[in-house]
């Protein structure tokens, strides 16, 4: 029975082969049979071949991990796109027990819309499945089917973004996607890849895309344009922008440059990499982008990682260590603080909190729960706390954040004072909702914007700035009230209430990727799908996470001592010409690295100001080792375009 079998496959594989490529033999033990048979068995991933769409295990037989050490690898690290890939929040987008949660709040408050709903969510959070069904001009795809299909398990898989029809991206938003049904497209082209490997494989043709290298295949789900509902559940007949990360990425400076989102999201190596195994003739290609897709958050990758059986999660805790790691490199390099002193009286400690947003999109952006907040924190000599602001309890919750919202602020005078980076959206009576199909207005939206934007773009109306920071004249302004820094002062006026001794001041920004007032509104509710969310969430560590900080010591005649560990300032950042001025006491050394970790060669000289750096001419994100005694000191800096 096996013999025939094997008779069988040999002439279905004879027959199709009607080119020599694909049968060039090949590196290794396995005959290209064989390894036809063997790529359909990848550990952990199960495959399954539509009509118009494969899942990532299929794909896995080509670039995932190589036992042999012959392909996916750079300088000697395994970068294979689906072992990156299956940890991160993305591969795991219909599993996500937070997604799943809120999908079944919406449904349950808006209940003649639920179908409807399902469906619209389901098309970032599992597109194989809902287009594969749409194409085959099915009904449309529902959470019914979400825990059965095999496609819509994979998340957002490899064709997910690959086979994206490049006339169509950036053109349709809200998960309407275009497919190619045939065609995946990469960043190399043809003639650099040998596409006859992957016709013979999964019947598709590689070809070259620029949407896939200018991030244009990411705003068909990163922008979320949502049509609101009255308490009643009655079209409000007007649009609500959920989310904008494109749109705040075309309103940048950034936009246009070789800064978009694949520069962070998946970082580049300019080592050869060979993309298929078991082909001996393959060339590496370079740039490659490693599959790192990974954000600034990582509550919910330790969630997650915490129940990964519970979930069917095809990915070992190793992996989750992996990118959790990357979200915590990725999230320190998106902010830069400074904590300047501006003046200390009998009475008062006047100090300014500089910050900068240093990424190509809001921070935090993307899904409105998502906020930071700045901490302040001032100690005597002897530990004895004089001012706080921006402290947690035990529920995680920020102290001082009033009802219904805390509003943003210029000035800060008092402990119960605080400043949160937020998206507050409002009802049709503009009360505070969370539901987001009653989102009809935008109550609060002080989110740091990143650097360029202006409130005069053609797209500012779809990101606004929303609240007291409209007139905050710091923010987004410099000091000479020019727009498009990036930036926000926070002017702190720290009571001392007759202390005359030093003070300590710690100046922190920490973030939350679900923080617990967003949940409460749904887990008033109970579901198959809320409920195993609201025991996963209560028992996790939702301690926010540390994106940057600063700290001074204040004399009693008002002169400030900084740590060496934080007194470091780059300027101008970003860079337009490359030059940059570094200033901190006691550097010995100064090294610089790209975006990929490769260190680069800059020009140094040494001025009564501190160190004068030349970057390289290629635009990009560096990042400055500066070195102080025996410490080191990461800086990131932003080279933009002439």
């Amino acid at each position: 029975m096996k013999l025939r079998i094997l008779i069988g496959l040999v002439l279905v594989v004879l027959l199709s082969v009607s080119w020599t490529i694909a049968t060039t033999p090949v590196k290794g033990p396995h005959s290209p049979l064989e390894l036809r048979v063997l790529r359909d068995q990848i550990e952990g991933l199960d495959v399954q071949l539509g009509s118009y769409f494969v899942t990532a295990g299929r794909c896995a037989g080509c670039h995932g991990h190589d036992t042999s050490g012959h392909s996916m690898v750079a300088g000697g690290e395994d970068v294979n796109v689906v072992d990156d890939w299956r940890s991160t929040m993305m591969a795991n987008s219909a599993r996500d027990p937070f997604f799943l949660a809120k999908m079944e709040h919406e449904g349950l408050v808006n209940p003649s819309l639920q179908s409807q709903l399902e469906h619209n969510c389901l098309k970032c959070h599992a597109p194989l499945a809902v287009f594969e069904q749409q194409m085959l001009g099915g009904p449309p795809f529902t959470a019914a089917g979400l825990d059965t299909s095999v496609m819509a398990q994979d998340g957002v898989s490899c064709l997910a973004c690959h086979m994206q029809n490049p006339d169509a991206a950036a053109q349709y938003f809200s998960g309407d996607l275009h497919f190619d049904s045939a065609r995946v497209w990469g960043p190399y082209a043809q003639d650099q890849i040998h596409p006859h490997i992957m016709q013979f494989f999964v019947g598709f043709t590689p070809d070259q895309g620029s949407h896939i290298l200018d991030g244009r295949v990411c705003a068909g789900c990163h922008t979320a344009i949502n049509h609101p509902v009255d308490l009643e559940g009655s079209p409000t007949g007007t649009s609500f922008f959920e989310q904008t990360m494109w749109q705040e990425f075309v309103n940048s400076n950034y936009y246009g440059t070789d800064q978009n989102c694949r520069s962070c999201h998946m970082p580049r190596t300019d080592e050869p990499v060979i993309l298929a195994s078991e082909y001996t003739f393959l060339t590496g290609q370079t740039p490659f982008g490693k599959h790192h897709l990974t954000g600034g958050g990582e509550f919910m990758l330790r969630m997650m990682k915490d129940h990964i059986t519970e979930l069917g999660v095809p990915a070992t805790p190793t992996q989750f260590d992996s990118t959790i790691a990357r979200s915590r490199r990725l999230r320190r390099t998106t902010m830069d603080l400074d904590l300047d002193l501006v003046d200390r009286t009998t009475d008062t400690l006047y100090l300014d909190v500089s910050l900068a947003n240093l990424i190509g999109h809001k921070f935090p952006s993307g899904f409105p729960n998502r906020r930071a907040f700045v901490q302040v924190v001032a100690l005597t000599a002897a530990g004895d706390t004089l001012f706080q602001s921006g402290r947690w309890d035990n529920n995680y919750e920020v102290i001082g954040n009033d009802l219904p919202y805390e509003p943003h602020h210029n000035v800060i005078t008092q402990d119960d004072q605080v400043q949160i980076y937020e998206f507050v959206m409002g009802d049709v009576n503009q009360d505070v909702t969370t539901t987001l199909l009653r989102a009809v207005h935008r109550l609060k939206d002080n989110r740091l914007v990143p650097i360029g934007y202006r409130v005069s773009h053609p797209s500012q109306d779809t990101s606004a700035i929303a609240g007291h920071a409209l007139s905050d004249p710091d923010f987004n302004h410099d000091a000479d009230g020019v727009e498009g820094n990036g930036g926000d002062i926070i002017h702190y006026h720290l009571p001392l209430g007759g202390y005359a001794g030093v003070v300590q001041v710690k100046a922190s920004i920490w973030f939350q990727q679900v923080p617990p007032r967003w949940n409460q509104e749904m887990l008033t509710h109970h579901g198959p799908r809320i409920d195993p969310f609201r025991s996963m969430y209560l028992a996790a560590d939702n301690t926010p996470e540390l994106v940057i900080q600063d700290s001074m010591m204040v004399t009693s005649t008002g002169m400030a001592s900084r740590s060496q560990e934080m007194a470091i300032s780059a300027f101008p950042n970003p860079t337009t010409d490359g030059r940059v001025l570094i200033e901190a006491e006691g550097i010995t050394s100064i090294t610089a690295y790209d975006a990929t970790g490769q260190r680069v060669a800059i020009k140094t000289d040494r001025t009564a100001q501190g160190w004068r750096c030349t970057l390289p001419e290629q635009p990009g994100v560096y990042y400055m080792r500066i070195n102080i005694g025996e410490k080191d000191r990461l800086v990131r800096v932003v080279r933009l375009g002439r």
